[in-house]
This record gives C-alpha cells, sequence and structure tokens, in this order.
C-alpha cells in the first residue's frame, strides 16, 4: 500500500478511530476490540516489514511518481516504410497521435517516420540514426518512444508510465520477450539459459531515455558498427545496448501491451496493438498468383540456388500468362498459407514494384543493402520482375545465395524492400511464444526437429473460422 514519505505512524490505525468515535462499549465489547486492534497492529506491521524492501527496490530503480512529463519531452518514430499500404497506415498513427495531443490541450510532439529519414538504406535497423536522435534532441527531449504503424497509443497513460521513471537516468523501456530455448536466429546466443536474456517487442513499442540515446551516439561515434548480418533487430538493439554487461538490461513496462483494443486490458495499457490479418477488399484470385518451389540439386539438374531462381524469374515473365500479377518463389521445406498470403496481397498494388517477404541486412553500418529472406517465400509484383530482369543484374555464380544476390540487384535498382513479419525464416519453436500470440502467420520454413504437416495444420491451415468479407468460409484443401 503507497504511503506518503515520512507519515509512517502519524495516524492511527482505523479500528483505533472507529473506537474514539463509539459511544462508550461495554467492558466485553472493549476486551474484543482490544484483541481486534492488536491484531490489526500486528498485521500492519507485517505489511509494513514486507512491503520495506519492495519499497526500497523500487526507490533504488530510479522511478518516481513525482517526476512530471510534458508531452513535448517524447518524439514519436513510427518504424515506417515507403510501400504505400504501409506508409498510409504509418501516417495514420501519425495523425491520431497529433489528435490525442491537440484534444488534450497539448503543444504537438514531434512524430517522425522512419521512411522519410531514410538517407539510407539501413535506416529501418535504427542504430544509424542513433547519432541524429542525439544531435537534435538530446537537449530538449527526454524520450525516443518507437512503435510499428499498428501499434495504438493511449497517450494519458503513455505519458503517466514514462513520466514514472527518471528521465535524468539511462533507461531501456519495452515489452520483454525472450527465448525458450537457444535458436538459430539469434546466433544461439545466451545457450545455457536463453531465458535470462529479454528483448523488447517492438509491436508494443519500446522507449530509449535521452541520457542513453547520448551514450550510445558517443559510442557509435567512436566504435562505427561492423559490417554484419541484421536477422532479428530487436533481439540485435537488445545486445547492443546490453553492451556484454556495459548498458543497461531492457526494463520491462507491463503498459507496454500488445492486447487488441477490445481487451478487458485495456483501461491498464499505454499501448496495444491491432491483431489482424490485412484485407483491402476481395483477396487476389488464385490464378493471379505463380507459386515456384525450389528444389534440392538432384531433382532438378544442375542449376543451384541463384541460377534455379533466376530460371523461375525468366519463366515467370515468359512463360506464364501475361495477366499473372504476381510470383511466389518458396523452398521445398517451406510451409505457406496461400489463402492468407491472397487475403495480404490485396493491400498491394502489382502494378508498383513490391519485392516481399521476412526482411534481412546486410552490411547495413556500413552502407550493404536489405534482401528478404528466401526460406520464408519471396513475393514478387510482375512489374518488379520485369524491372529486374531489364537490368541485367545477375548472379555472379550460379550457386551464389540468391536472396542476397535479389538484395543487391533491387537496391541498384533502388527498389525498397517491403517487409512483412508474417513471413518467418525459422520454425515456429524458434520463436518467442509471446511474440506469435499477436501474429496470424503466413509462413514458417525447416522441417529439421518437426512434424511439417502437424505445424501447418496447428499454424497456418484454413478453417472454418476463417471469415471473408464477414461471412465464415470455407477454404479448399491446399497443397502447400
Amino acid at each position: 500500500m503507497p504511503r506518503e514519505p515520512g507519515c509512517r505512524g502519524c495516524s492511527p490505525p482505523a479500528a483505533l478511530v472507529l473506537l474514539l468515535l463509539l459511544p462508550p462499549p461495554s467492558p466485553l465489547t472493549l476486551l474484543r476490540c482490544a484483541r481486534a486492534l492488536a491484531v490489526t497492529i500486528v498485521a500492519e506491521d507485517a505489511k509494513e516489514k514486507a512491503e520495506q524492501p519492495v519499497l526500497q527496490k523500487f526507490e533504488r530503480s530510479g522511478k518516481s511518481s513525482e517526476v512530471k512529463l510534458e508531452l513535448k519531452e517524447i518524439v514519436f518514430v513510427i518504424q515506417s516504410q515507403s510501400n504505400y499500404f504501409h506508409s498510409k497506415r504509418a501516417e495514420d498513427l501519425k495523425q491520431n497521435i497529433l489528435n490525442q495531443a491537440a484534444d488534450l490541450g497539448k503543444e504537438l510532439p514531434r512524430v517522425l517516420l522512419i521512411h522519410q529519414m531514410d538517407r539510407h538504406e539501413g535506416a529501418w535497423t535504427i542504430l544509424p540514426l542513433i547519432p541524429d536522435f542525439s544531435a537534435t534532441y538530446g537537449r530538449n527531449s527526454s524520450w525516443i518512444f518507437f512503435c510499428e504503424e499498428d501499434t495504438r497509443i493511449q497517450i494519458l497513460k503513455l505519458l503517466e508510465t514514462l513520466g514514472r521513471f527518471d528521465k535524468s537516468k539511462e533507461w531501456f523501456l519495452g515489452k520483454a520477450l525472450y527465448d525458450e530455448e537457444s535458436t538459430i536466429i539469434h546466433h544461439y546466443a545466451f545457450a545455457e539459459n536463453p531465458t535470462v536474456f529479454k528483448f523488447p517487442d517492438f509491436a508494443a513499442g519500446w522507449a530509449l531515455s535521452l541520457p542513453l540515446v547520448n551514450k550510445l551516439a558517443k559510442r557509435l561515434k567512436s566504435e562505427p558498427l561492423k559490417s554484419d548480418f541484421t536477422i532479428d533487430l530487436k533481439h540485435e538493439i537488445a545486445l547492443y545496448i546490453w553492451h556484454k554487461g556495459n548498458g543497461p538490461h531492457l526494463t520491462t513496462v507491463p503498459e507496454f501491451c500488445t492486447d487488441n483494443m477490445d481487451s478487458f486490458k485495456a483501461g491498464h495499457c499505454a499501448t496495444m496493438f491491432n491483431i489482424f490479418l490485412p484485407l483491402c477488399g476481395d483477396p487476389v484470385k488464385e490464378e493471379d498468383v505463380f507459386v515456384a518451389v525450389k528444389t534440392c540439386q538432384k531433382f532438378h539438374g544442375d542449376r543451384s540456388h541463384c541460377g534455379k531462381t533466376f530460371a523461375i524469374l525468366e519463366r515467370f515473365l515468359n512463360s506464364s500468362s501475361s495477366k499473372t500479377p504476381w510470383l511466389v518463389i518458396v523452398d521445398d521445406d517451406t510451409l505457406i498459407s496461400i489463402s492468407r498470403l491472397r487475403k495480404l496481397l490485396s493491400c498491394y498494388d502489382p502494378s508498383e514494384p513490391v519485392f516481399l517477404g521476412e526482411r534481412y541486412g546486410y552490411g547495413l553500418g556500413t552502407g550493404g543493402y536489405s534482401y528478404i529472406t528466401g526460406g520464408g517465400g519471396m513475393v514478387f509484383s510482375r512489374t518488379a520482375v520485369q524491372k529486374l530482369l531489364a537490368s541485367k543484374c545477375r548472379c555472379y555464380s550460379t550457386d551464389a545465395p540468391d536472396d542476397m544476390v535479389l538484395g543487391m540487384c533491387f537496391s541498384g535498382l533502388g527498389i525498397p524492400i517491403t517487409h512483412s513479419p508474417l513471413f518467418h525464416q525459422a520454425r515456429p519453436m524458434d520463436y518467442p511464444k509471446d511474440y506469435l500470440s499477436h501474429q496470424i502467420p503466413i509462413s514458417f520454413h525447416k522441417h529439421w526437429n518437426i512434424d511439417p504437416v502437424k505445424v501447418y495444420f496447428t499454424w497456418l491451415a484454413p478453417n472454418t473460422e476463417d471469415s471473408l468479407n464477414g461471412k465464415k468460409h470455407r477454404h479448399p484443401k491446399e497443397d502447400l
């Protein structure tokens, strides 16, 4: 129970107040009340002793309910993308934040969209932007708050939540995720006990205090980012901030949530998340999706990864119907829901160059490029394939990694990668359960140590609960 500082023992227990206000009681009543009072005092004393370590821990943490925070002290950064569907959603979120601020009579905060700050390929990896954040906002702001385009923010609750933390200290705040077992996508980090390392769920939003931003900016100036792979950004950012124990761990914030807006938790949450499979009109028709499966070498002549992929691209453009707008390339151990993919593709315009899937990066700290990792499935609009093949960009060797070559090609053409977290390069067991709990996944990859049929029917198979235009709809059986 919260108490005002220095007031312990200033007020009599409630039972004693009642005794003072009542008419003179009988001796028997007095005896009973005295016993009750003794029990109450003992209980209160025990409760105080039990709470004291918690209160001391709370004070040591640097949190303070006395800290006042103004909305103008928060810089909102939406992790947006340049594709129209995504940029529109990000703009809608920006407007919602500004409207809430105006309704509260607050000075409008700064709301930034990452794709509009994209001076280089690696802006989406956040860390290259930290020096700019420090230089621009290091003296007149207190927090950088990051969120995704489908994060929903309750401004007053966010102010209240961030106001509990001492803004003069280094804070890394978020909703914590952790690996239940070591996983390849995190390079088997913390293999002995992977649960000990926490990293933020971007969907719930996450925050850095400006003292931490300034510290990271100094480090980035003296130690430039290495040329390496970006696979799971949220885990890699947490590792960079932690700095092998020299930086802060993620502090879990219960008010950063990924529940739906209609959840019973809504009143408790500063952030929530829209859990849905995007559908922008009717799903694309089955005949509008050309699916190609890359199989292993012994089943496909003498072509290797990159050679097979470019052969597929040529066949799609020259042999398939000229009206087929979409190409999907998957591995022979990719598990994918075509019915969900058809819904998702309704939100994209095939007349634009679209290259869609799960985004990875290579060497983005030093130039580099982004690419769609092949195992989760690569989706191309016909326009993207036409521009690619017209460019004459090809494999530097037939056994080159096709997904990385495609990333280099599209980067050279100035065609941005479009990321969807619904595609997965690994198995369901390789991701935190809480992360998958707010997704309707489209694909997974690899059959190693799993029953792929069970995984498909658990995570991807259509069922009678899937809805189409508001009506229950039974999908036909799918082969992939």
